[in-house]
């Protein structure tokens, strides 16, 4: 079976614009949220929940359900190591790098790990201690433990599964908008007098974002029935979807307050908190990816095809933990200031950590990949999120 190249080429962009976010540089800022409301991040966690949906309930399909869960703990099982693998780099290459050259964006970075180096390594291992930057995969890795389990339950409810999922989903989604991480927090504190503070548990709201990760898992779900048709959108969702994506896109580049809508009212910029996956931001991206998913398929026809951009997303593990350690080289070495460099310079630094990712990309790109599914026979190919499953579920997925 074929690849879908579509899906890549779209991860493969997700992992540049968090790339250009995440690299102190001229473009940090210009680039940052450059389709709206929403970062690289939730289209990045959306796609990879998209094709583990995809890829591992047809696992279970064929092989059964014991079969998807053992593929879900050696997906988990890598991506762990790869996390812990990140965590010792910065624990002790970056940090006694920033600590040589005095570099504040270092230390401040792992400055409870200073104050507290044994706990903060053992807590970091145990996925609860979560340094900026540090904090995407110990929440992929819970939603990857959560989905055969899921998956498993809405297979085995085919009429009312997955729409119990969802509403469990939704309401754990509008209770994390008003304070259930902290309250799960404070409870786990009194019950066992946890050390790690709360603000160096990671940026993202977990109990929030895994409303995206099973919107995304749903719909791999559905893509992968034996008799999936491409999905069809009426114009009477379409047309609103369009208006609210150009809303986005307008508000976020010509409005009056760069990258925080509201500029200083802070309860008004919680509806787009990107940590919190706010109801305007979730708004947002639901308007894109109905765009994405109406006119994916022409834009797939008539647009080239970005072979690099595909290489990053067939590998996407990889080329996100080389874009970590670049980001960490750079911070430890320049700091964390976005204008102390000429725009010459930006452009090259950004040009070299690019090559360098698909570098590690291309080389691991086959030892990251999925066994293929050979038994199993290809729904109509469609494109973009109508896709049909390519051979396996290279990168993070």
């Amino acid at each position: 079976m074929k690849r879908h190249w579509e899906i890549d080429a779209l991860r493969g962009l997700m992992l540049v614009l968090m790339t250009v976010t995440h690299l102190p540089t001229h473009f940090t800022d210009p680039l940052g949220q450059p389709f709206g409301w929403v970062s690289a991040a939730e289209g990045f966690v959306l796609l990879s929940a998209f094709m583990a949906g995809l890829v591992y309930s047809r696992y279970a399909r064929r092989d059964g359900v014991e079969s998807m869960r053992s593929a879900f703990w050696r997906r988990v099982l890598k991506i762990y190591l790869a996390h812990a693998a990140l965590l010792l780099f910065l624990f002790t290459v970056i940090t006694a790098l920033g600590i040589r050259r005095m570099q504040p964006a270092v230390t401040n970075l792992v400055s409870w790990y200073l104050a507290q180096p044994g706990e903060g390594f053992v807590f970091g291992l145990l996925l609860i201690y979560e340094p900026a930057l540090l904090d995407i995969l110990p929440m992929y890795i819970f939603f990857m433990l959560l989905s055969p389990w899921v998956l498993a339950f809405a297979l085995r409810h085919q009429r009312w599964g997955w729409p119990a999922v969802m509403v469990a989903s939704a309401a754990l989604w509008a209770a994390a908008q008003h304070g259930l991480s902290e309250w799960v927090y404070g409870w786990a504190f009194a019950l066992t007098g946890l050390p790690v503070p709360f603000n160096e548990m990671g940026a993202f709201n977990a109990y929030a974002w895994q409303f995206l990760w099973f919107g995304g898992l749903w719909l791999g779900f559905t893509r992968s029935a034996p008799q999936a048709r491409p999905l069809r959108l009426h114009w009477a969702v379409v047309a609103p979807a369009v208006a609210v994506a150009l809303v986005g896109l307008y508000w976020r580049h010509f409005g009056e307050h760069g990258q925080a809508p509201f500029g200083a009212d802070i309860a008004r910029n919680l509806w787009v908190d990107k940590w919190q996956l706010g109801p305007l931001r979730l708004l947002n991206l639901m308007a894109l990816g109905i765009v994405a998913i109406r006119f994916g398929p022409t834009w797939a026809r008539w647009l080239p095809r970005v072979r690099w951009l595909e290489t990053l997303g067939r590998a996407s593990l990889p080329a996100f933990c080389a874009h970590l350690v670049a980001v960490l080289t750079v911070l430890a070495i320049f700091g964390d200031s976005q204008t102390s460099r000429p725009w010459w310079a930006d452009t090259l630094l950004l040009a070299v950590v690019l090559a360098w990712m698909w570098a590690v990309a291309r080389y691991t790109q086959n030892a990251d990949a999925a066994p293929p599914e050979e038994t199993v026979q290809p729904p109509e190919p469609p494109a973009a999120l109508e896709a049909a499953t390519p051979t396996g579920s290279a990168g993070l997925t």
